[in-house]
């Protein structure tokens, strides 16, 4: 426990030198790779539609399976990015931030798909970057006035605000970097073994995808295309 703590503390303010890419531009390249595809992950709404497909046409078994999906992704890449342990942290801390970040954005933008949501309007990609961050983390943006709305407001808005676009980028890199390189960061750690280290990594990152996916499906509601 005491390493565990000790740990956490220095690793806090040097949270951007592991990852100095990692910035409100970085989200939104995320978000735009997520959304149009990557390497071999397809675009967000054909994989959403492939499962709505597979699914009949039901649309809650399709984004269940969407959450599925991302999660077990996520939980291979958090699994191969912390498995180094120690030794490879420089590295493998931004490779874990990166593919993180295109995975659950991929993820909630083929739930919001699903729901009718156009994934060209900015104030829907808004939405997806604020989904990221978890119900409890928005209530508290939201009472800070930090940040407008919920995801759902925002991405209903009567027109688009691009000064929150900022804001929004911003605050989701900096809650993915600390997420990784702080809490989960300092376990493995702790744990001083590397392969260990994947094992948690890898429900690590399952679980806090699972988390996101089951927050975009209450709050990004149904709407009419």
């Amino acid at each position: 426990m005491g390493l565990k703590q000790t740990v956490g503390r220095q690793l806090a303010p040097r949270i951007t030198d592991l990852a100095p890419g990692v910035t409100g531009g970085f989200v939104r390249e995320a978000l735009n790779r997520a959304i149009d595809g990557v390497g071999p992950l397809a675009p967000a709404a054909d994989a959403a539609d492939n499962q709505l497909h597979e699914q009949r046409g039901n649309v809650e078994r399709a984004i269940h399976e969407v959450i599925e999906n991302n999660v077990r992704i996520a939980g291979a890449q958090g699994f191969a990015t912390n498995v180094g342990g120690l030794v490879t942290m420089a590295v493998a801390i931004p490779a874990n931030v990166a593919g993180l970040a295109i995975i659950q954005c991929r993820m909630v933008a083929g739930i919001a798909h699903l729901r009718g949501h156009d994934l060209t309007d900015p104030r829907v990609r808004n939405a997806v970057l604020a989904t990221l961050l978890g119900e409890d983390q928005v209530g508290e943006l939201v009472k800070k006035r930090k940040l407008p709305s919920t995801p759902m407001a925002i991405a209903t808005a009567p027109v688009h605000d691009p000064t929150i676009d900022g804001t929004i980028s911003a605050t989701v890199a900096s809650d993915i970097v600390a997420r990784v390189a702080g809490k989960r960061l300092a376990t493995t750690v702790a744990r001083r073994v590397p392969i260990v280290g994947g094992v948690v990594g890898m429900g690590a990152d399952g679980f806090m995808t699972w988390r996101i996916g089951r927050y975009a499906d209450r709050e990004l509601l149904p709407r009419r295309r």
